[in-house]
């Protein structure tokens, strides 16, 4: 089945309609390249399914809330997906083994792992068994490596959503002082690597950090990834600061979702502050989706 570039339109105006955002489309001829193997003489049939990609999860609980978003937004952008439901007894040999067959399947192009993993299973070593060319997370250590080298790779979703989202809002980040609060590899260290790389002068902040209220307080960009709610209070906030609040937590008070901002509080003294539930959520999910489709183009490439 051959994947028109009028297929490719087709997606990515999907997908801009689902998020709000803008993702460039690509020009007819870099997809006619890419769609030809990078080869310039003759075209490319895809045997798999007729859709964009496959994208496969693993969870031990079927209901589970995440990894239904990512399927709706999976099925409402045209990606084949298959969710893999293992049970919680499953063990880390039976789970490698699936993730083995996976990463040989040539009709699934994403695997993502959902996180995080039962007890008893080993999570470092599940994520370094996933082809790092299939890993549409970009928790593999090869994409993790080839982001602190400023190389072309899949990068992790939560912190290529706020960067994009920030240029989409025409936030400048240049020549900006800003400070992350937390330090995991899945949104502190890369979320700081990549304001970094857009000319920021980052300050990553942790439970060790001395004096954070006063740190935070001279920041431009404050990115709060630390997981306790309410935690970054009005004090916390220069006056006209831009706000990305990453954490999703629940409310001890009403149970409601919120973030890890004291959102009433803080919001009338910025100049830009990201809502939970809202803000950098549905980024996540469609640089997930973006993240899918590169992972597609780039097997194509290779076969």
């Amino acid at each position: 089945y051959y994947i028109s570039y009028e297929d490719v339109q087709s997606f990515i105006t999907k997908l801009n309609s689902m998020t709000g955002e803008n993702f460039r489309m690509p020009t007819e001829a870099e997809w006619e390249f890419a769609a030809r193997g990078g080869n310039k003489s003759e075209g490319y049939t895809y045997s798999g399914s007729n859709t964009i990609g496959d994208v496969a999860w693993y969870n031990d609980n079927s209901s589970s809330k995440t990894h239904t978003v990512k399927t709706k937004a999976a099925n409402e952008v045209g990606i084949d997906n298959q969710t893999i439901c293992l049970k919680e007894n499953t063990t880390e040999e039976e789970l490698l083994t699936l993730i083995r067959n996976l990463n040989d399947d040539k009709g699934v192009d994403g695997i993502l792992i959902q996180l995080p993993l039962p007890k008893g299973i080993d999570e470092d070593k599940v994520i370094l068994t996933l082809s790092a060319d299939k890993d549409v997370d970009g928790f593999h250590p090869l994409n993790v490596a080839a982001l602190w080298q400023k190389r072309p790779c899949l990068l992790p979703c939560t912190p290529k959503g706020i960067i994009e989202l920030m240029k989409r809002k025409g936030i400048e980040m240049s020549g900006k002082r800003a400070v992350v609060i937390g330090r995991s590899n899945i949104v502190g260290l890369p979320v700081a690597k990549l304001l970094t790389d857009e000319n920021a002068t980052v300050t990553v902040c942790h439970s060790r950090t001395k004096n954070l209220a006063e740190i935070c307080s001279q920041a431009d960009i404050l990115v709060p990834a630390l997981g306790k709610p309410k935690f970054v209070k009005e004090n916390m906030v220069k006056e006209g600061a831009v706000v990305i609040d990453v954490g999703v937590n629940r409310d001890p008070d009403t149970g409601k979702l919120c973030g890890d901002v004291d959102f009433e509080a803080v919001a009338p003294k910025t100049s830009f502050i990201t809502k939970v539930p809202g803000g950098v959520g549905p980024m996540t999910i469609a640089c997930l989706m973006q993240n899918t489709l590169e992972c597609y183009l780039n097997n194509m490439k290779k076969k």
